[in-house]
């Protein structure tokens, strides 16, 4: 049973970085952009939380800095995508280069030529509200003393589906997502619409780099970002461009790394390499096994739109 919540508080911390950087392909993908520059969004958001935090002490403060400059980044895709009919993928692939580039030059410019951050002190990170209300090293404590940023995770998710399904906004966002056109027609401004959720996908994305950089780890360094971006991809699209489902998804992705982390630190003699590939091979699995056919956004996903 103890063997079992090791993995359980494990998947929750990976999981969270994943479900932050899905919901914002949920959001922007809704809206008809795709968004495959979230790898590159999420490195951008990990390393500006990562100085900002390590500058000012403040982890909220710098949670919110990734946030923001994910945003920033995602405003890049969002002018060539909707103002200038760019093609989605090309332009994300763009970002995913931009992303881990200009992260690393930034860092050698705040860090003396360093290619990584300085250590934030662990008072610095992100806070951990549940420290001490369970017994030390119980089954609770070791699954449930999690980051606030995990909590924060979940309870995003339930804001996102709040709005997307029970807002007018969201309404907005799922209609332009599937019909531009016709919510033109209607009198709906679908460039501002599709400019508001480009941008919030990109403050999700970095938030999720932020979650990696200020509370999974205490620094950013250039191999943070490895492929979660692509992961969390894989988790929108297996959650069926729902914040619920992709939500779930991170969950089996994260398990999938908590596996990994597990079985590296037991006596059981599995290949180190074996070990780095297994939550991708799950990603790629689950996406070819239980996806299929299935597996189509919104109708107008990914198709430029111009006014009439």
């Amino acid at each position: 049973m103890y063997n079992i919540a090791i993995i359980l508080g494990i998947t929750l911390m990976y999981s969270a970085p994943l479900i932050y950087t899905a919901l914002g392909g949920v959001i922007s993908e809704n809206s008809g952009v795709v968004n495959i520059g979230l790898e590159g969004m999420m490195t951008v958001g990990a390393f500006a939380a990562a100085t900002v935090g390590y500058y000012t002490g403040n982890p909220w403060l710098a949670f919110l800095a990734g946030g923001i400059a994910g945003g920033l980044v995602a405003l890049m895709h969002g002018i060539a995508c909707i103002s200038f009919y760019a093609d989605h993928i090309i332009s994300g692939i763009a970002i995913n280069f931009i992303g881990p580039g200009l992260a690393l030059f930034l860092s050698r410019l705040f860090f003396d030529g360093a290619t990584m951050t300085k250590p934030i002190p662990i008072e610095n990170k992100i806070p951990r509200s549940l420290n001490g209300v369970f017994a030390k090293n119980s089954v609770l404590d070791v699954i449930f003393n999690q980051y606030d940023t995990v909590f924060l995770a979940f309870i995003l998710t339930a804001v996102v589906w709040f709005v997307l399904y029970k807002t007018k906004l969201g309404l907005r966002i799922r209609a332009i997502g599937e019909h531009p056109e016709a919510a033109d027609s209607l009198g709906i401004n679908v460039y501002k619409v599709k400019y508001i959720a480009v941008i919030l996908s990109g403050i999700f994305a970095g938030f999720g780099g932020a979650a990696m950089s200020i509370a999974v780890v205490a620094n950013f360094r250039q191999s943070l970002i490895s492929g979660q971006g692509y992961i969390a991809l894989a988790a929108m699209i297996f959650g069926k461009w729902k914040p619920q489902g992709a939500m779930l998804a991170c969950l089996l992705f994260g398990a999938a790394q908590g596996l990994a982390v597990y079985l590296g630190g037991t006596s059981i003699e599995v290949p180190s390499t074996v070990l780095n590939m297994l939550p991708y091979i799950i990603t790629l699995l689950t996406l070819v096994i239980f996806v299929g056919e299935g597996g189509s956004g919104p109708a107008a996903n990914g198709e430029p739109f111009e006014k009439n």
